[in-house]
């Protein structure tokens, strides 16, 4: 997105490390934000830096000068009311929303019993419908359309209301990772981890209390040797360029 768009690309996790919260818009340059879902809403990390972040944008020569603003996530099927909980947090820094959508991409969060990968079927379908979808969006986001494409499925309110405060607060716990005899001390947890959580001991992973359940530790080893508790276990790994 941000090379169809030619926008300047800003890491969130790495911004918020390093407290980067300033920024300023070139003329008729579009401001946009770009997440996973995690249980039907945005992640926390992603929230806490929406209402930390300061954007100028440029005088303007002549009229009111104004700031356009989209967001896209990716969902492993649904995202809820993820747009009226993003819209509202603007909203409190007097910003609008002009454009949102959604991309379903292959399933990743296995870390609850019940949840699972998709199917290689389902993975390769995903995947291509979400190339012609965003070649679609970018698109209508070069010349700033409102628009809105979100997949918010059933029962979205119970969702994104209830179970996702529930799982930002009980199921972003690393204290569940663990590490078998399988691993081989090559760190690529560490390099995987966007919060920087994961360190090694001893030549093995210790996970230090941030944590936002991406799962990047646990999808990015090469051995299948970090489990979260007895949930993971059997299920496989994905991420995107590797099955």
């Amino acid at each position: 997105m941000a090379a169809g768009l030619n926008d300047t690309l800003v890491f969130i996790p790495e911004a918020a490390r390093e407290g980067r919260y300033e920024y300023k818009l070139a003329e008729g340059e579009r401001l946009g934000f770009v997440f996973p879902i995690y249980a039907w809403g945005p992640p926390k990390l992603v929230m806490d830096f929406v209402k930390k972040v300061a954007v100028k944008v440029p005088e303007p020569v002549e009229g009111p000068s104004k700031r356009y603003v989209y967001f896209a996530c990716t969902c492993g099927d649904e995202c809820g009311l993820a747009e009226d909980i993003f819209r509202k947090a603007l909203e409190q820094k007097g910003w609008n929303l002009n454009a949102c959508f959604s991309v379903q991409m292959p399933e990743t969060y296995i870390g609850m019993p019940g949840f699972k990968l998709d199917t290689d079927e389902n993975a390769q379908r995903k995947i291509a419908a979400a190339d012609k979808l965003l070649n679609d969006c970018i698109l209508r986001l070069q010349n700033k359309e409102s628009f809105s494409k979100m997949t918010k499925g059933g029962a979205a309110w119970f969702k994104s209301h209830l179970i996702n405060p529930g799982f930002s607060k009980m199921a972003t716990n690393d204290k569940k990772y663990r590490v078998t005899e399988a691993c081989i001390h090559c760190g690529k947890c560490v390099e995987a981890c966007p919060l920087k959580n994961v360190t090694l001991e001893d030549g093995l992973p210790k996970w230090n209390g941030n944590c936002t359940m991406c799962m990047g530790c646990y999808h990015h080893c090469p051995v299948n040797a970090i489990q979260y508790g007895n949930a993971t276990v059997g299920k496989g790994q994905y991420y995107f360029g590797r099955r």
